[in-house]
């Protein structure tokens, strides 16, 4: 008989961010839990608003299926004694199954008996396994957590209620003083508690208390109402699909109503009007058919139309006093100049172990400019870039961004527009902070993207340098996140830029600027590179690359982060190749050769100790390829590289490396000495896996 479950846990309202992934991870962890009891089902369906985490299970079996199986026990020879008799290791281990020594067998394995008994596990009822979902539940994890009581457990919110329903019986447990039963509770001012009759019956149940509990078809309902809403007032809307699925977690009955606001407020650029009301008050902005912001929001309380007014002028009413606070601030912000904005970041701290931001900010223009030097960027750009790097922080001093945290940046660019800096410098100030996660939007600027390397690798670099390390999970300057975007802002823009091993250079270049620094800058410089290369191999994994090239692709001599990213794309390419398999095995014997401590030997070969005509066709062919190395790209030195393959091959056939003249010896070593060091622009090819 197939079955349905009803698990659901009712808390005290919790963040609207941690409901989805709630779900989803309670689904996983009940769906683990039945299948290691062997209780099949056929599909599980997640339901989830701010107040409850259910889950509906279909196709449940009765029971587990009987299990039949052999259980070894201890040797003959100490299961019976000397006279044959059982000893109690024997009787033991029987017992232990259920048996007793009457049905024990010998059976040989590795040519020794073994005592063994066949064992029949009969198997539970499904409401037997289900009454041990209690620790499944109290094992979730969470964000935040909470005690209540005088209890121990913690949770993301307070347990309130239970329901266990396995058809139309309640299967029970608990979980402290909270008794499992059939009872689910309605919307919390509009619906009552349910007695459920039936698991099939709780979604249709609690629509009758004003619950609908699938998020799916709640934020289709939201969804279908803010469009006509739209519609009917001829708005255009930017739907923002994350601020949907927070506000879908908010409501259980959700009725979306338009709001207004005074348009003297439209003074204000929109980046701040925009976050005022979305990022503060959950509203959806709204524009006109020429991309204009409208005096206008949508919102979406959590009930019915009844009193809706009410509803409307409360959210009016909250939404003034931030527009007032931030139409003050935007004016006062103005009477002040950028240079003011910068002393006073002589007062603000960066970090108290490394140094104000003020300083933070000198640093970055001397990194941000040996950058642009490399990237060969114009005077005009170079002195844009200087300006940009020495005031990029300004507008933390400012009381917008002072309480509006989220609009760094975004003043920054806004206010050095109004008092007149160019718009490549403006442009550089917001997108600094680029990218603000794992995958988020590059800077679209050339000085922007230059300024956000400079930035992080300064951050990176201070934090190394005064033992503040990220650890397992620890790292709260998201450091890991800043090297990260290094990587992806590098790889966007395909330049060569030497950053792994810049602290030599970076130490001098302060110097010449006469930019004092309080800690050591060249510590750790062997963790900095390793904790880059382990961004690289996270970037390279993200992209499904195969695990052996990462392997040799990180496993490298190189500076330049662009050239290890082409190394891999050459070998990723080329990993199918016909001659593949034969190039990567006549390079990496050069490589293991080569590796024996042989790497010093000069790379000056004398033809005149050529013994055999293979030596000079590598020699001619191996110049060849040193020769434009400089000019050809990664790949296609790669390219060069195979073709060397056969030449290698005949050269490894007709010649002992190893001779016993020391002369010819070290002239063959010297050789194979320039093909490694070619070779070691893409890796370490040893690390190839190739069949």
């Amino acid at each position: 008989m197939a079955n349905s479950y009803l698990l659901e846990v009712g808390v005290e309202e919790m963040p609207a961010h941690v409901v989805t992934p709630s779900i989803k991870q309670l689904h996983q962890r009940v769906a683990d839990y039945l299948k290691e009891a062997r209780i099949s089902f056929s599909d599980i369906q997640e339901y989830a608003t701010p107040r409850r985490l259910a889950l509906l299970i279909h196709g449940l079996a009765d029971k587990q299926p009987d299990v039949d199986e052999t259980v070894k026990g201890p040797a003959k020879k100490i299961a019976q004694d000397s006279d044959g008799n059982w000893t109690k290791a024997a009787i033991g281990f029987t017992r232990g199954q259920g048996a007793t020594v009457d049905d024990i067998e010998f059976k040989e394995v590795k040519g020794e008996e073994y005592v063994f008994v066949e064992k029949h596990i009969a198997g539970k009822p499904v409401a037997e396994v289900l009454a041990g979902l209690p620790e499944v539940i109290t094992a979730l994890n969470f964000p935040t957590l909470m005690k209540w009581g005088y209890n121990n457990l913690q949770f993301i919110r307070p347990i309130r209620w239970l329901v266990s329903l396995l058809n139309d019986q309640v299967v029970p447990f608990s979980i402290l003083d909270v008794e499992a039963g059939r009872t689910t509770r309605g919307h919390r001012f509009l619906g009552h508690d349910v007695e459920l009759a039936n698991a099939d019956d709780y979604v249709t149940d609690l629509e009758k208390e004003f619950v609908i509990v699938d998020p799916q078809r709640r934020k289709k309902v939201i969804s279908d109402q803010i469009d006509a809403i739209v519609e009917e007032h001829d708005w255009v809307i930017d739907k923002d699909p994350d601020l949907l699925e927070e506000v879908n977690n908010l409501v259980e009955w959700p009725t979306a109503f338009a709001g207004s606001f005074d348009p003297k407020y439209l003074v204000l650029p929109d980046e701040v009007l925009i976050t005022s009301m979305k990022d503060n008050q959950r509203f959806f902005y709204l524009r006109d058919h020429d991309g204009n912001l409208l005096p206008n929001f949508i919102a979406v309380r959590n009930g019915n139309k009844e009193y809706l007014e009410n509803v409307i002028k409360g959210n009016e009413r909250v939404l003034v006093p931030r527009l007032e606070d931030a139409k003050f601030f935007y004016e006062e912000d103005q009477k002040l100049t950028i240079d003011q904005y910068v002393e006073r970041l002589k007062k603000v701290s960066f970090h108290d172990k490394i140094s104000s931001m003020y300083d933070k900010m000198q640093r970055v223009a001397v990194i941000a400019r040996l950058i642009g030097q490399r990237l060969n960027l114009s005077a005009a750009e170079l002195a844009d870039l200087d300006r940009a790097a020495h005031i990029y922080k300004f507008d933390l001093t400012t009381q917008m961004v002072g309480e509006f945290a989220e609009l760094q940046g975004v003043m920054g660019e806004i206010y050095a527009k109004l008092f007149g800096e160019k718009d490549d410098v403006a442009a550089a100030i917001r997108e600094h902070y680029m990218p603000i996660s794992a995958e988020g939007a590059l800077p679209v600027t050339k000085l922007g993207a230059i300024l956000a390397i400079a930035d992080k690798l300064d951050s990176i670099l201070s934090f190394f340098a005064v033992d503040m390390i990220p650890s397992g999970s620890n790292d709260p300057y998201a450091l890991r996140r800043q090297a990260f975007g290094i990587v992806r802002i590098i790889n966007d823009r395909g330049w060569h830029l030497s950053l792994l091993g810049i602290q030599p250079v970076l130490i001098k270049a302060l110097a010449d600027a006469d930019v004092a620094i309080d800690f050591d800058l060249s510590k750790n410089a062997s963790a900095v590179r390793n904790f880059f290369l382990d961004r690289l191999k996270q970037f390279f994994s993200g992209r499904r690359l195969r695990h052996d090239i990462i392997d040799a692709v990180t496993d490298t001599d190189n500076d330049d982060i662009e050239t290890v990213f082409e190394a891999a794309t050459a070998i990723d390419e080329h990993k199918d190749d016909a001659d593949f398999k034969d190039a990567v095995e006549a390079l990496t014997r050069v490589l293991r050769i080569s590796k024996k401590g042989h790497q010093e030997l000069a790379a000056q070969v004398d033809p005149q100790l050529f013994e055999n005509p293979s030596e000079a066709k590598l020699y001619a062919a191996v110049d060849k390829v040193a020769a434009g190395a400089v000019d050809r790209t990664v790949a296609e030195n790669f390219t060069a590289l195979r073709q060397l393959a056969p030449v290698i091959t005949e050269y490894f056939d007709e010649n002992m490396i190893m001779d016993k003249n020391e002369a010819v010896r070290n002239n063959r070593l010297a050789q194979l000495a320039i093909i490694a060091r070619l070779a070691r622009v893409m890796g370490n090819l040893n690390d190839l896996i190739v069949k």
